[in-house]
């Protein structure tokens, strides 16, 4: 009994003085398998094995943040080393919890299941991000380059304790609009911040990398809503940044709206409207705070260490073609192994209609070890 004790109070002390291992970026917090439903009668699940995930991630100011995504496995047998691990960034969801990929794509209420779909035939594995705050306590940070990256880049991460999937699996980055942002993000964050990943390649289109530039092309515009919405993911992001108390009451209405709304409801929730007329100030992002943040998430100035594939339609209508163009440019400039893509009379949804597909095609010639083509 003596024996006993003594044991007992050694273990004790040992658990006290004893630091338990410090949580890390990419940590899975919790996994559950589900089921995902391609269609909203949500008849038959997909054969897939899914799984709704919690993970550790970090904010853009550097804290840590836990957020939600979903894994998906290909059922087809893959025998050429590790299974591929796509880090997915969905296009623009919404703000509200219930717009979240992994909400919807168990709700069969996801529109990108097609080039989920391409990446399961294909053998691969998927790794979904659902961003900061949607899908998990807080406001989604949307719009934020720098938290975008990180959670995408992190979801890779904690893919890799899914049965089956590797922590050396090639790890292809796909996104598009928001995605495409937070695809860039993560490729100019890579080395930084997630070097162990083996990124072989990132795909990104109509990428908003200059918000400046697009909240300007935006404003007073069809897609005014996006504009509102961003400043309220930058100023949950960043609390030091002025909107609430800059708000006028129509300017707490729509806010207050987009909030709880999915990406097709904002886009009626006040459509044409300037962001000068919600305000009790004029140029409230002109502000010095808000240029600082605004700036620090605008992409271009880190060269990708992978190869990057970009693509962009000439007569995209929410986010400039030019705003793409000089993406290009300031990567290529850098000497960045980029190939560029501009698709001629094609706007935003069409762009990545007609080309998503190629980008994935791409992301599979990386997997396997082919030579890429810069067109710099």
């Amino acid at each position: 009994m003596q024996l006993r004790t003594v044991l007992a109070a050694v273990l004790l002390l040992s658990a006290l003085v004893t630091p338990a291992a410090a949580a890390a970026p990419g940590d899975l917090v919790s996994s559950q398998e589900v089921a995902w439903h391609p269609e909203p009668l949500r008849l038959l699940p997909a054969p897939v094995k899914a799984y709704d995930i919690r993970y550790r991630s970090t904010s853009a100011t550097g804290t840590g943040n836990v957020v939600s995504g979903m894994v998906l496995v290909s059922p087809l047998p893959w025998t050429n080393g590790p299974r591929p691990i796509v880090a997915y960034a969905m296009g623009t969801q919404g703000m509200a919890d219930r717009c979240a990929p992994s909400r919807q794509l168990q709700n069969g209420t996801e529109v990108e299941i097609a080039f989920l779909s391409q990446a399961m035939f294909n053998g691969w594995a998927v790794a979904i991000t659902d961003y900061e705050g949607l899908g998990t306590p807080g406001d989604h940070t949307y719009a934020v380059a720098r938290s975008e990256g990180r959670a995408l880049l992190d979801v890779a991460r904690a893919a890799s304790n899914i049965p089956g999937l590797s922590a050396n699996a090639p790890v292809g980055v796909f996104g598009y609009s928001q995605g495409g942002q937070a695809a860039s993000a993560a490729a100019e964050q890579w080395k930084a911040y997630a070097p162990e990943l083996n990124v072989v390649g990132v795909a990104a289109g109509g990428v908003p990398a200059d918000l400046n530039a697009v909240a300007k092309f935006n404003d007073g515009n069809a897609g005014s809503g996006l504009v509102f919405a961003a400043a309220a993911g930058y100023a949950a992001a960043y609390p030091e940044l002025p909107l609430a108390e800059v708000l006028n009451e129509r300017g707490k209405q729509v806010v207050e709206q987009i909030r709880n709304s999915c990406v097709a409801e904002i886009a009626l929730v006040a459509p044409f409207t300037r962001l000068n007329s919600l305000t009790t100030r004029p140029d409230v992002i002109q502000d010095a705070a808000w240029q600082k943040r605004l700036v620090e998430n605008t992409l271009g100035a880190v060269k990708p260490a992978a190869p990057v594939y970009l693509y962009h339609g000439t007569i995209d209508e929410l986010i400039p073609f030019s705003v793409g163009q000089k993406l290009r440019s300031q990567w290529c400039g850098l000497g960045a192994d980029v190939q560029w893509t501009a698709l001629p009379l094609l706007g935003h949804v069409a762009a990545v209609s007609a080309w998503g597909s190629n980008a994935l095609n791409w992301l599979g010639d990386r997997f396997a070890g082919k030579v890429t083509h810069p067109n710099c």
